[in-house]
């Protein structure tokens, strides 16, 4: 009997390490696509079920009914800053994403159970309160159709693109944006704290200042300590355009033609990007600069 046990034991341990060791095929393979929107990560993971001559919506998928929207487990979505999703606002977090379709409209759900079922009820189910948004889409057909259900994204910019989910004849889009702005604005103020004696990390976030004309003093302050910490042609050259950009050709002149000099002298491969540009912005600063009258020049003041 305990021989017995002891083999049973045995049998068990070995099916258990082979299952571990063994990967198969999977009818619905597992895929992970990830996009950048500025300076946002949107992360989607999900199983691809593939249609096999079957009729999909209305009768495999349901119609009015919670659709997890993928095969196998929950498709999940991550974001990593607050994301919008056709203007409504979705937090910086993880989701578990189903979706109801419908022939004229589907319902986009974005939950806060990440392992959720799609039986509601069932002990793991979808739950409705534990949604984070819903979002109503406008099903389309497409032509050829997808063999195999695709999420994907489309129409990118800077700071918006296009969610998309395909299979077979249908495609629903939820249009997406980040706050660019706002969300390179924290990360520079984050690195800049974590680092403020860092003269590159200074660097940039003067010229990204810069670059949208928001707060050029704070710019300056960076600059400055910048350039007190590792002076370099380049940001030499970004405090005489923060400067030009205040105003102050006058004080801007003198420190584009230092980082023209800089430059020459540095023997650095990358001021050939720049040179041009530098000495456009000499010849632009001088001539921002107010001509001195004729009948001035020369005078003495008096005593």
């Amino acid at each position: 009997m305990k021989q017995f046990f002891r083999y049973g034991v045995v049998l068990c341990l070995t099916a258990s390490t082979a299952s571990a060791q063994l990967r198969l095929p999977q009818p619905s393979p597992g895929a992970t696509v990830t996009q950048t929107i500025g300076t946002t990560d949107i992360t989607v993971k999900y199983s691809r079920p593939s249609v096999k001559g079957r009729p999909i919506f209305g009768q495999l998928v349901p119609y009015g009914k919670v659709w997890r929207t993928g095969a196998n487990a929950a498709t999940n979505l991550t974001t990593t800053t607050d994301l919008m999703v056709k203007g409504q606002r979705l937090p910086a977090g993880s989701y578990s994403v189903f979706t109801i379709p419908n022939q004229e409209e589907w319902t986009l759900i974005f939950n806060k159970n990440l392992t959720a079922t799609a039986e509601e009820g069932a002990p793991n189910g979808y739950k409705k309160e534990e949604d984070a948004l819903r979002v109503q889409l406008k099903p389309e057909r497409i032509s050829p159709p997808a063999e195999s259900f695709e999420v994907s994204f489309s129409d990118l910019t800077d700071s918006t693109g296009r969610l998309n989910l395909a299979w077979a004849d249908v495609k629903v889009s939820a249009d997406l944006m980040v706050n660019v702005t706002a969300n390179a604005q924290a990360s520079i103020e984050k690195a800049v704290a974590e680092k403020p004696e860092d003269p590159g990390i200074l660097q940039a976030a003067a010229n990204w200042n810069l670059s949208k004309g928001r707060n050029l003093n704070q710019a300056l302050a960076w600059i400055d300590k910048s350039i007190g910490l590792k002076e370099g042609f380049y940001n030499v050259w970004i405090k005489a355009q923060i400067l030009s950009k205040m105003g102050k050709a006058a004080e801007a002149l003198p420190l584009a033609q230092k980082a023209l000099a800089l430059g020459e002298s540095s023997k650095d491969p990358i001021f050939g990007f720049f040179k041009d540009a530098i000495q456009k912005g000499v010849t632009d600063f001088q001539a921002a600069i107010p001509a001195v009258p004729q009948n001035q020049k020369g005078k003495k003041k008096k005593a």
